[in-house]
């Protein structure tokens, strides 16, 4: 007679299936249910739930609300329709998919109790929050680039980036998180889930859904492991040295003022690429080598990396970017004008000082 497979449960061994019905929630479950934060982090968190939506849900709506201007100023603004800004368009479309990809379901957990999640829907989620997340890193990569010849080689930057080569490196960059993060669900989805159905998290995490099969998922360790460091490491490594010759050209400028100010720009620019990289790559190491760490710092960790780099990015890139300021401004003065035309009269003028005048480049 064929003996059944077991597999570990709870520290128990246990038959895959005991009973069809069994069978069927954790071989081919059809939900899995989203823990969030544990009980014994916060005693009576179930009443604390409200208070600990706030600050994501604040994150999420400021991440929304300025990465939706960045674009609506950049549309807006024909002088902004250089590489620069297209690259801070692609990114702020990066982060609206992943604050808004967990968003929804993070409340519904704190709010409504509502952990119940469908398989498919799991994967896909799994799928943008991954995949964007590698987009993410090489818009950051392609922004380095931009910044790099804009600085070493300002009177090359016009015929090297191209709106073709632009479009070209976007697209690049999409393709190559979509077709690097397939791979990772296709496995998520073939691997049989016999230990428990419940995922320690407030959205589906790769790992974290992964350590629920009951099979040898070495391969999907070791292709989360190739990702990271082979093709996110590289793109660490591009930054580095870009910014590394950044650098050298800020400190062979002749006067002191201008070396400041763009050496502050790039230090800006510098933390929110660390703000990005560090939570992730750190979420990362304590799945997978397994650190022990309190569960619920896992979990504050793991949403921390998908929702502070979209808050951050608007403001670095954006608000304290002189041309879009300045933009924005226009954009205000503008409608103010009308409507003041429109109530007193088109005789009357309503001017406003922006500021000075609208210099390109790559720095504010």
């Amino acid at each position: 007679m064929q003996r059944t497979p077991f597999c570990l449960r709870l520290g128990h061994l246990l038959p895959y299936s005991m009973s069809d019905s069994n069978t069927t929630d954790f071989t081919n479950p059809s939900t899995f249910i989203l823990l969030g934060l544990p009980r014994k982090a916060i005693p009576g968190l179930e009443a604390a739930h409200v208070w600990i939506s706030i600050p994501f849900c604040a994150m999420s709506a400021i991440a929304v609300l300025g990465n939706c201007t960045i674009l609506f100023i950049v549309k807006r603004e024909p002088s902004l329709h250089v590489p620069m800004y297209y690259f801070l368009c692609m990114l702020a479309v990066t982060d609206l998919v992943l604050s808004t990809s967990i968003l929804p379901k993070t409340l519904s957990i704190f709010w409504f109790n509502s952990r119940e999640i469908n398989f498919s829907a799991c994967l896909t989620q799994m799928y943008f929050l991954h995949c964007f997340f590698v987009v993410e890193s090489g818009i950051f990569m392609a922004m380095a680039l931009d910044r790099y010849v804009a600085i070493c080689h300002p009177l090359r930057h016009s015929t090297i980036l191209t709106n073709p080569v632009v479009a070209k490196i976007g697209l690049a960059v999409v393709l190559r998180g979509g077709m690097l993060t397939l791979p990772s669900i296709l496995l998520a989805r073939q691997w049989p889930y016999c230990r428990t159905n419940i995922i320690p998290h407030t959205h589906c995490e790769h790992l974290a859904v992964v350590k629920l099969a009951c099979a040898d998922t070495s391969v999907s360790s070791y292709y989360s492991l190739f990702v990271v460091f082979c093709v996110m490491g590289l793109d660490v490594i591009f930054i580095t040295v870009s910014y590394i010759q950044i650098l050298r050209a800020i400190f062979s400028l002749p006067t002191k003022d201008a070396r400041l100010k763009i050496f502050g720009t790039c230090s800006s620019h510098l933390s929110a690429i660390l703000a990005f990289y560090i939570p992730g790559l750190f979420s990362f190491l304590m799945y997978h080598f397994g650190l022990y760490l309190p569960l619920h710092f896992h979990i504050l960790i793991a949403n921390m990396y998908l929702l502070v780099p979209p808050m951050l990015n608007p403001i670095i890139y954006g608000v304290r970017t002189k041309q879009n300021r300045d933009s924005l401004l226009r954009l205000i003065t503008h409608k103010g004008t009308n409507f003041f035309s429109f109530c007193f009269g088109s005789q009357t003028k309503f001017h406003a000082d922006l500021g000075g005048e609208l210099v390109l480049g790559p720095f504010p």
